[in-house]
């Protein structure tokens, strides 16, 4: 028992003082208090906006580069990582290999505890190396607490490859230093029930994520004003979703806008390309392709430039 690291002292383990009667309190006194330390992401977030933007930028730069987006994490903070993940191909229609989520266990920890599988520094090392990860990419390891012995054993891997490391964390870098090339702390505090990292630490993880993906996402040409052209339209909410990006941006009917969609191969971005320069499909995708997908910069090029 002497060799167990002692981790009282971790911010994310603490004892919160606004909710030491936390099993004597009505329902909506709950549920005000759950609330109102819930706050404390969106100043979390703000603080480390600096980190956070440096992140988007690397990252968008590599995967321009032809390098991939790796999540890695146990438990709450690998799910996180994994759901991230798992919704780039829907919403921008990224290949499915570019943005991926390891996590401690496998496919199997989505859905059942293996929090126990989170202690191996070597199962972290040997993931890097089963996705032949290079320094063309990022590797971006979650951990609540910031000692997970499978996330640093991950980075560790990650960085003797040469690829750029980024560590999201809700301690202090004083409590656990980690080298890494962009050191992300979400310090939202203690939590309301002692140490249970899924409730405001997952929150801030979560918000993390999401603008760290649809950031780079943003930088990488799949944005459009605040529309998600490059939507994969593959159910009838997303078709739907596509037609209605199309009548806003274009003042088509919805019929107009479908009969545009379907000549485009249901690709939003395209159609808008054809639409507003009466390229067609196969003239609009070789302007994309030459100005890496960004419909912005084909759209600035002139007509000529993109039928050559």
């Amino acid at each position: 028992m002497e060799n167990i690291q002692q981790r009282g002292h971790l911010l994310t383990e603490q004892i919160n003082p606004n909710s030491q009667n936390l099993d004597q309190l009505n329902t909506v006194e709950l549920v005000e208090l759950f609330n109102q330390e819930d706050a404390q992401t969106i100043k979390a977030i703000a603080q480390a906006k600096g980190e956070l933007a440096q992140a988007i930028d690397v990252t968008s730069q590599a995967l321009e580069k032809g390098g991939h987006l790796f999540y890695v994490g146990a438990g709450t903070s690998g799910r996180l990582g994994v759901l991230d993940a798992a919704e780039c191909p829907p919403t921008f229609c990224t290949e499915p290999d570019m943005v991926q989520g390891i996590i401690a266990g496998g496919a199997g920890a989505l859905v059942r505890s293996s929090e126990n599988l989170e202690d191996s520094s070597q199962d972290g090392a040997e993931a890097i190396a089963q996705r032949k990860i290079t320094d063309k990419d990022v590797v971006v390891g979650i951990s609540a607490g910031g000692t997970t012995p499978f996330v640093h054993g991950a980075l560790n891997a990650a960085k003797q490859r040469g690829a750029t490391t980024i560590a999201i964390t809700c301690v202090p870098a004083e409590q656990v230093p980690i080298i890494v090339d962009i050191d992300i702390r979400l310090l939202t505090g203690p939590e309301i029930l002692a140490g249970s990292t899924r409730l405001k630490a997952g929150t801030v993880t979560k918000m993390a994520l999401n603008i760290l993906s649809t950031g780079v996402m943003v930088k990488l040409g799949k944005v459009y004003g605040n529309r998600m052209i490059d939507v994969s339209v593959t159910n009838t909410k997303l078709y739907d979703r596509a037609l209605r990006i199309l009548e806003e941006l274009t003042e088509l009917s919805r019929q107009e806008a479908a009969e545009l969609l379907e000549r485009s191969g249901k690709r939003v971005k395209l159609a808008l390309l054809m639409h507003w320069t009466a390229l067609d499909p196969q003239q609009g995708q070789l302007c994309l392709d030459n100005h890496q997908g960004n419909l912005r910069a084909a759209l600035e090029a002139s007509q000529s430039e993109c039928r050559m």
